[in-house]
């Protein structure tokens, strides 16, 4: 019995009406993009693991998926290392490479690798695929898009504020109904100093980012279980329940903070994006979130996450900027700052609550039924026509029958079908018929062009 065929959990295959609804995300961020400037590259799909590990802390580290050496793979490894069941050591001998985890450490090996044919600062967009070794789950994909907007080059806080514009013009584009996030790594390493931890500035950060799904008592079980002390677990309730408005909240940090230099500076930044926000009319709501963290290792300052109010779902967008980033790949010096949007998890919202408008599906306008060799010969001359002018038009390949035609016609949602048969050639018109209302009209092939141009 032939093997049923799969794909691996955590992947998707798309129909062509999916694809249409994915190509009107897409192409919607990308002309965001373009509207502010940015320039588009592309980077492999796989890295040199050099070149990725140690980057995304030692979670993400673990998320990698690693390629197997092209050949014999184990041929430079002894017994004692296999029977030594250390999976690191032998993962390290017979894995060079990697799929890529995200596509701005890749973006930064590409700036360092090519610094000499750049002018910084540097504006680019990416949109391409990633992959990470997690548990699949609703909103949480092993394969998916990542579209990203990154500047390089510049310590100009008016990077935030752009990146925030674009997120806002982007969701206001799609109608999806946001809160954009904001906190800075600075004031999370300033809490850090003040609670009496600033050595544990990660295991707090990756432990309070996940407030949200895993609650408070679960966090300070994980604070506590990474050595956090029980004083500083204690210290650390009062911050994180911080209330009112963006100013109120940032009055309250400047006392709890008020004697650590790293934390006022992230605050200074914090009060400058708001005051650059305060200057303009944002759609999506914008405000300061401390238990924000994005467990990535190589935030240094602002960062951003973006949740959609209509939905229950993870983060559909989220960035900051990453001052040391370059420097690890031998080009110190160089700032950064970017953001990431999730097209799967903003197709599964769009779905969800049904914003997907109709000119999103893309298909053939017009379908030429097929009569013989003596109509075909007639039409295709017509058909070419109206592909040069523009219009996405086709012909069924073969003379079936005329029920088989249209039910064609309407599994590709085309809206007209145009009739040739002896009759029409013989009065040089062609009968045109609406698969949506059933209304069939005579027209010329003027008269044709225009009706098929205004729908």
């Amino acid at each position: 019995m032939a093997q049923q065929p799969s794909i691996p959990k955590g992947t998707r295959d798309f129909s062509p009406l999916e694809m249409s609804q994915r190509n009107y995300i897409f192409n919607t961020v990308k002309e965001v993009f373009q509207l502010f400037g940015f320039q588009q590259i592309e980077t492999p799909a796989m890295e040199n693991l050099t070149t990725l590990m140690g980057k995304y802390g030692e979670e993400g580290d673990k998320l990698l998926f690693k390629i197997l050496n092209s050949g014999d793979f184990l041929a430079d490894v002894s017994a004692p290392d296999l029977q030594a069941h250390n999976s690191l050591r032998l993962t390290n001998r017979i894995s060079e490479k990697g799929l890529r985890y995200d596509l701005t450490v890749p973006f930064a090996r590409y700036v360092v690798q090519h610094r000499n044919e750049l002018s910084f600062p540097f504006k680019r967009y990416q949109i391409q695929p990633v992959w990470r070794a997690d548990r699949p789950q609703k909103g949480r994909y092993r394969e998916f898009y990542q579209c990203d907007a990154d500047i390089v080059g510049s310590n100009s806080l008016l990077n935030e504020f752009e990146l925030l514009q674009i997120i806002d013009a982007v969701f206001k584009r799609l109608n999806i109904n946001v809160i954009i996030k904001v906190n800075n790594r600075k004031i999370l390493s300033g809490i850090a100093e003040t609670v009496g931890e600033a050595d544990r500035i990660t295991d707090i950060t990756v432990a309070i980012d996940k407030l949200d799904k895993i609650g408070r008592a679960a966090v300070n079980a994980e604070l506590l279980e990474k050595g956090v002390s029980q004083a500083a677990v204690d210290a650390l309730q009062p911050i994180l329940e911080l209330c009112g408005n963006n100013d109120a909240k940032l009055d309250q940090l400047a006392d709890i903070l008020h004697l650590s230099d790293i934390g006022l500076q992230g605050l200074e930044e914090v009060r400058m994006l708001f005051g650059y926000v305060n200057r303009v009319n944002l759609i999506a709501e914008v405000a300061l979130d401390l238990t924000l963290a994005r467990g990535l290792n190589y935030y240094t300052g602002a960062i951003f996450e973006v949740k959609a109010k209509d939905v229950a779902i993870g983060s559909i967008s989220g960035g900051g900027r990453y001052d040391d980033l370059t420097g690890i790949f031998g080009l110190p010096g160089v700032s950064g700052v970017g953001i990431s949007f999730g097209a799967d998890r903003i197709y599964d919202v769009l779905q969800q609550l049904n914003l997907f408008p109709e000119a999103a599906v893309t298909t053939t306008q017009a379908l030429f039924v097929n009569f013989g060799p003596a109509e075909e010969a007639w039409c295709l001359p017509v058909l070419e026509r109206l592909r040069k002018a523009g219009i996405a038009a086709e012909i069924f390949p073969e003379a079936a029958k005329m029920k088989k035609q249209m039910a064609w016609a309407n599994s590709k949602q085309i809206k007209w079908v145009i009739i040739v048969g002896a009759d029409e050639i013989a009065q040089n018109r062609m009968s045109l018929k609406n698969m949506q209302s059933g209304e069939q009209l005579s027209v010329s092939e003027a008269e044709l062009l225009a009706k098929l141009t205004e729908s």
